[in-house]
């Protein structure tokens, strides 16, 4: 070995120097080289900020307000916790007003809602084994369903077609979601049709939702409100062998009344007159069903992203908060106002809760805010659904360096996405997208909103398009 070849250490390292961030951010293209080679038809905008030190890292029209879809339910999360509490309960109740003998209460009985958007058959069962274990056999009043506590909405969005599940009415009271399940079975030359509020356990038929199977190939769905009930027909054409779906409902009072009033008679409980109004002074509470803590309807609202229940969690909060809203924009009109005060999202304005109405704008510098000053000390990330990065020929990578939890939105041309994602050297960052081609979406006619043409595609290249973000910032800013 050569003399001295060890004597001193190098001047320089061995290893390639970093390049500054400032290089690397303008590497291809920047972030404009990366929303350029999507070629997404439609406006794109983005912010990416660290969340240990609440620095902005770059957007690319950030404040630029676009439709967020369900994105905005991760703003409806933050106003339900700071309002509610994590561990809040709502809560399903039978009242009495009226004297109970021999089995018989001689008064009205009154089922009040709380709000709870997870209620389902089961529960109502549950409630009238309660009645029956309180010893009451038999109402001579009235069976009064009180939904007063929020207003009556008859659809999420007016815009969607009248027959899709995910636009139900809203009200202070839920059942199943606001949905009833249709199915059909075609025996001979004619169908079977049912409508009923199943569950795993029960299977109770309806009197306030009907079916009527119709010659026609198109419309495939009508729906017509005739003397308080649900009317729907069904072209026949579009049916086949067999088949079942969830449909709205439009009155969901009168569906929890008659799904009640099913299970107390298969409890040996008469009801014999129904109704609507509010539970009356002097009226006693006999039973009452609670609701999982908000944290877990949370959760749950996030992973699988119902709209109605963004919608009564949204509305809960605005009446806790405030007042009884008048209406759900009424209700978002105060959940946008408290999301300025309380994070600086001057540019937000949401009309709903749930992100279904296309009219409401959100921008990603204003939802990065809100994502720094809760990701030091909040728990929404814990909320959030894994958001799957995928390999070359898109499957799913578990073994992605980069570790994602957000929330998704998705409209028919409009896309969003918005969370917290770790990057390799374990650097935190919060990141907004969104993406939407409002020209294409305001074309299309009413009728074809359900699978318009073209949107399928559009949405598959907005999805990568998010992930090639996600990754330029995670090898930009997370090392």
């Amino acid at each position: 070995m050569p003399q001295g070849v060890l004597s001193n250490p190098p001047l320089t390292s061995i290893a390639p120097l970093g390049r500054p961030i400032g290089l690397a951010a303008r590497a291809g293209g920047g972030l404009a080289g990366v929303i350029a080679r999507a070629n997404l038809p439609g406006e794109v905008v983005c912010a990416v900020a660290e969340v240990k030190s609440g620095m902005r890292l770059e957007a690319h029209g950030g404040t630029t307000g676009l439709p967020p879809a369900s994105v905005g339910k991760a703003l409806t999360a933050l106003y339900a916790l700071e309002t509610l509490g994590a561990g809040h309960r709502f809560e399903t109740a039978l009242w009495a007003k009226g004297d109970v003998s021999g089995g018989v209460l001689k008064g009205d009985l009154i089922l009040r809602g709380g709000g709870d958007p997870t209620l389902d058959t089961d529960d109502l069962a549950q409630l009238a084994a309660g009645l029956k274990a309180a010893g009451i056999r038999e109402v001579r009043g009235r069976f009064v369903v009180d939904a007063s506590i929020l207003p009556e909405v008859f659809s999420i969005d007016r815009g969607q077609p009248d027959h899709l599940g995910y636009s139900p009415s809203v009200s202070g009271i839920a059942l199943n979601y606001n949905r009833v399940h249709f199915e059909w079975k075609q025996a001979g030359a004619q169908y079977r049709v049912t409508m009923d509020a199943r569950t795993e356990k029960y299977r109770p038929e309806v009197d306030m939702a009907k079916m009527k199977v119709v010659a026609r190939d198109l419309p495939v769905y009508t729906y017509a409100n005739k003397g308080g009930v649900d009317h729907w027909t069904v072209a026949r054409g579009a049916l086949g062998k067999g088949g079942a779906r969830w449909l709205p409902v439009r009155k969901p009072e009168a569906y929890v009344a008659d799904v009640f009033v099913t299970l107390a008679r298969s409890h040996g409980i008469v009801l014999s007159k129904t109704g609507f109004g509010s539970v009356p002074a002097g009226a006693r509470k006999l039973v009452g069903h609670q609701s999982p803590p908000l944290a877990e309807i949370l959760n749950g609202m996030l992973k699988y992203s119902n709209n109605l229940t963004a919608e009564m969690v949204g509305m809960m909060a605005s009446a806790t908060r405030e007042r009884r809203p008048k209406d759900l924009g009424d209700s978002a009109g105060m959940m946008s106002q408290w999301a300025a005060a309380r994070f600086g999202m001057v540019g937000t304005r949401m009309v709903d809760h749930s992100g279904l109405g296309d009219a409401s704008r959100m921008t990603p510098d204003d939802l990065v805010s809100a994502l720094v000053q809760v990701g030091r000390a909040g728990h929404l990330r814990s909320l959030m659904k894994t958001f799957p990065l995928r390999d070359a020929k898109g499957r799913i990578n578990k073994n992605h360096p980069i570790k994602v939890d957000a929330k998704t939105g998705t409209l028919n041309f409009v896309s969003g996405l918005g969370g917290f994602m770790t990057s390799g050297d374990g650097t935190e960052l919060a990141f907004a997208i969104f993406m939407a081609d409002t020209k294409t979406r305001k074309g299309i006619p009413r009728s074809e909103r359900e699978r318009p043409a073209g949107a399928k595609t559009w949405n598959r290249k907005a999805k990568k398009m998010q992930q090639a973000l996600i990754e330029r910032w995670g090898a930009v800013y997370g090392s």
